[in-house]
């Protein structure tokens, strides 16, 4: 049931009466729920401010990737405000039908994401701070691709896992060899792609026309690799989905062993959110380039 406070802020800034609220699934960290109004359905997202903190850098994201040219589908964001005195922050989407995939329904999302890291800017970064799950994400500008990926993506993560206790202290020599040659081991510019940021399986649906959807996004411009790096994470993509991005943009060489790098990232992330589970991956991962 939605707090009153709530209720009437998002009447008065859509200019629709709720007829009805609906709890809905995907709703894991933040409230969900289906609004029928008298103009559209739509689907919102609230909570405290511990779970509102992501709702901007998420409605950016969505944004961002709605601005390239790209076939794939991205939710409209309608509104979007943080906490205030009793009325819970909240996120306010147009509703996505879902549907089911299609033949090609593989080979579409992937040359929709190669589209949609055709889009580029001029350095590294985002307009503003962005959440990955629950810990924050940090997007200074910078244009080296090697030093944004150590100072924005590993260092600010292994820093957490240190102070939650879930660092070894025998990780710090391979993590420090790691450093050295990342250099050599990433591409120093390579065209700074505005990319979804958490692209596991979980982070997109089918909607009712066998599209695509991107959701739940940690979207800056990096290297386009991390979008596939990370779907290669935990499964689920067909390798339908990797020959036709490939086909619409080729990979450089050495692509598998950037994998490692762009994942060892996630792995301190789910480290740091759920801990000693993902110990092994971290470890592993580290030892590869010690």
């Amino acid at each position: 049931m939605l707090p009153d406070p709530l209720r009437d802020t998002i009447e008065d800034r859509l200019g629709a009466s709720i007829a009805q609220c609906t709890s809905v699934s995907g709703g894991c960290i933040a409230n969900a729920s289906r609004l029928e109004t008298d103009d559209a359905p739509y689907f919102l997202k609230w909570g405290d401010a511990n779970v509102a903190r992501t709702f901007p850098g998420e409605a950016a994201g969505l944004e961002a990737m709605a601005d390239a040219d790209t076939s794939l589908a991205i939710p409209e964001v309608v509104e979007h405000d943080t906490p205030d005195g009793d009325r819970p922050g909240f996120l306010v989407m147009d509703w996505i039908n879902a549907g089911r995939k299609g033949r090609r329904f593989w080979q579409s999302f992937g040359a929709g994401l190669a589209e949609m890291h055709r889009h580029t800017g001029e350095e590294y970064g985002f307009s503003m701070d962005n959440y990955i799950g629950q810990l924050p994400q940090s997007n200074t500008w910078m244009t080296s691709w090697p030093a944004f990926f150590r100072e924005e993506r590993l260092a600010p993560q292994v820093e957490m896992a240190r102070e939650k206790g879930r660092w070894r202290s025998d990780w710090d020599r391979p993590l420090d060899a790691l450093y050295r040659h990342l250099e050599n081991l990433l591409p120093a510019h390579p065209p700074p792609s505005v990319v979804h940021g958490d692209l596991w399986k979980g982070n997109f649906m089918v909607n009712a026309v066998g599209t695509a959807v991107l959701i739940d996004p940690a979207t800056y411009y990096g290297h386009r690799e991390v979008d596939l790096a990370m779907s290669e994470l935990f499964g689920g993509y067909d390798e339908a989905f990797y020959a036709a991005y490939r086909e619409a943009w080729p990979l450089e060489s050495g692509y598998e062993e950037r994998r490692e790098i762009y994942n060892l990232y996630h792995l301190i992330n789910h480290l740091n959110h759920f801990g000693a589970g993902y110990a092994n991956g971290v470890a592993s991962t580290l030892q590869r380039f010690a």
